[in-house]
């Protein structure tokens, strides 16, 4: 019979994984400062090892595979939500250097809505609700925003939108960037919530914004 490959690594190939591993780019430009140095100490203490600490016993190679897989663990939960948010980031709200206003925006969204091409005239109805709050002074403008990203700062002064803004924002990244098909019921939602942002009068800045209620 064949001898089974062992499900943990020695002391060598341990050290070996875990600093090609905690070397991948991601990792380190992802995480926070005091994994970074966590690392560090770790990778110290494999190197030192040498198969031998300094109590003069051997560190069996389970040890050793069990610290890896925890250093492993903590480095993908540590930086997955980073990753995440600079995936997200790369999801702006306007093409690059778009220079339509609020108005121009909902006039697509109307002619789309019209020709039943209700994903462009979401998306555009988005961008209007954006760019108006650009032009009230509610948001400053800011290239590269995300939904989440105007969500938020638009929920800061429109409190009791907050739930609409969050689905509103929702929408906009599964038509524009997930693929996902819109219907008229979704240019509805938006188009009643454009309209009543438009015409409510936003906390001034520093007020924290109202509770949603759920």
């Amino acid at each position: 019979m064949s001898a089974e490959p062992p499900l943990l690594p020695g002391a060598d190939e341990a050290r070996r994984w875990a600093s090609e591993e905690l070397a991948r780019p991601e990792y380190r430009d992802a995480a926070p400062s005091w994994l970074a140095d966590a690392w560090e100490t770790v990778l110290d203490w494999l190197n030192s090892i040498g198969g031998q600490p300094a109590e003069g016993a051997p560190v069996p190679s389970p040890v050793i595979g069990i610290v890896i897989a925890a250093i492993i663990a903590a480095a993908i939960i540590v930086a997955r939500p980073r990753l995440n948010a600079k995936h997200r980031k790369a999801n702006p709200v306007f093409e690059s250097a778009s220079q339509l206003t609020a108005g121009d925006f909902r006039e697509r969204a109307a002619k789309s809505a019209a020709e039943q091409k209700w994903g462009d005239a979401v998306v555009d109805l988005f961008r209007a609700m954006v760019r108006s709050a650009e032009y009230r002074t509610i948001l400053d403008p800011e290239p590269g925003r995300t939904a989440d990203e105007a969500a938020r700062g638009l929920s800061a002064a429109f409190g009791a939108e907050t739930l609409r803004l969050d689905q509103a924002a929702r929408t906009f990244d599964a038509v524009r960037y997930g693929n996902t098909p819109a219907e008229a019921a979704d240019y509805r939602d938006l188009a009643s919530l454009d309209a009543a942002l438009e015409t409510a009068r936003p906390a001034p800045a520093g007020t924290e914004r109202s509770a949603a209620l759920p």
